[in-house]
């Protein structure tokens, strides 16, 4: 570690970060799960200004209380004016993924209910950030997914992203604390610690290092350019839209990018869920390669149902059916 040290050079990424995102504001909230990279994130945040630990229980394992709520005293050692334990209840995992996301789903929601109007920072570190685009480039789920995590998606702040995780690690260990290690993070079962201790470590051996920052990089230079697409498509939405529906004619007219963001949004928009790019390019075909086929389903928000997108008297609509 260079003469800064980690704890430095953590805290100048967070308030690098919070001078270009977080300026107005006076107080904030950390997610502190008790593992070395919300830790240190939680010493650094706690030095800077009045910080809130709120600290999620999946209850998924058997000493998961008692890791909470040594989370909530070190939060508090650490500086933090308050430390709370959100217990949640983790659903089944639903068609969109496996108990990863169902847990992920709880655990955002609680913080949206306890964050009391405060930003909320996440200790997502830039391995966090090539992992994910590794993962979206094996599902294929189009450029959206490869682009990553946002650093500053309101009210979720995410300061090191561009930070590796030894330094966290490191960080820990000059500050003298002792971290909780979750055991799922080595367990084999789940694809992104197999992605974290096999795939990226061959990847740095194979093409001679760095990989980790150049995935990094890509999910910047992509998250711009679908940042571009979406203003087109938010300019274009009004002109295709009618009472019923959007006008093929005008959404013909658009580029390919465009129109299938128009066509993402309007989805998104009318409740489907889950969205993935082969429902969208088959929605898409509904106005490039009309033929007369059916409609393409898709999830929907509402409990045993699902949408369907289909055109109806030169229409694109959309309507319910039981599923």
């Amino acid at each position: 570690m260079d003469r800064q040290g980690a704890v430095g050079r953590l805290r100048a990424a967070v308030e690098a970060y919070a001078r270009t995102h977080l300026a107005d504001e006076k107080r904030w909230c950390v997610a502190l799960s008790g593992g070395p990279d919300s830790l240190a994130l939680t010493a650094v945040a706690a030095a800077l200004r009045p910080t809130t630990a709120l600290i999620v229980d999946h209850a998924l394992q058997d000493d998961s209380a008692a890791v909470a709520e040594t989370a909530r005293k070190q939060a508090l050692t650490l500086g933090c004016v308050d430390a709370r334990v959100l217990c949640v209840q983790v659903g089944p995992a639903g068609p969109g993924g496996g108990p990863e996301a169902a847990a992920r789903t709880a655990r955002y929601a609680a913080l949206e209910e306890a964050r009391g109007g405060d930003p909320v920072l996440l200790a997502h570190t830039l391995d966090d950030q090539a992992e994910t685009v590794l993962l979206g480039l094996g599902r294929g789920s189009g450029g959206r997914s490869i682009a990553g995590m946002r650093p500053h998606d309101p009210p979720w702040c995410r300061p090191l992203l561009t930070v590796r995780r030894a330094v966290t690690h490191a960080a820990c260990a000059e500050l003298g604390l002792t971290p909780w290690q979750d055991p799922h993070n080595s367990d084999r079962r789940f694809t992104r610690t197999r992605l974290r201790l096999e795939v990226l470590p061959l990847l740095e051996d194979v093409l001679g290092g760095g990989v980790a920052e150049a995935l990094a990089r890509t999910a910047t230079a992509l998250r711009e350019d679908t940042d571009m697409i979406d203003a087109l498509a938010a300019q274009a939405l009004p002109g295709a839209r009618t009472d019923s529906g959007l006008r093929p004619a005008a959404l013909a007219a658009l580029p390919d990018a465009v129109r299938r963001r128009v066509i993402r949004g309007w989805l998104l928009a009318e409740g489907a869920t889950g969205l993935t790019d082969k429902q969208i390019r088959g929605v898409d075909a509904l106005i490039t390669a009309w033929r007369g086929q059916g409609g393409v389903a898709v999830g929907s928000s509402l409990r045993g149902q699902r949408l369907i997108a289909g055109r109806r008297d030169g229409v694109l609509t959309l309507w319910r059916e039981p599923v």
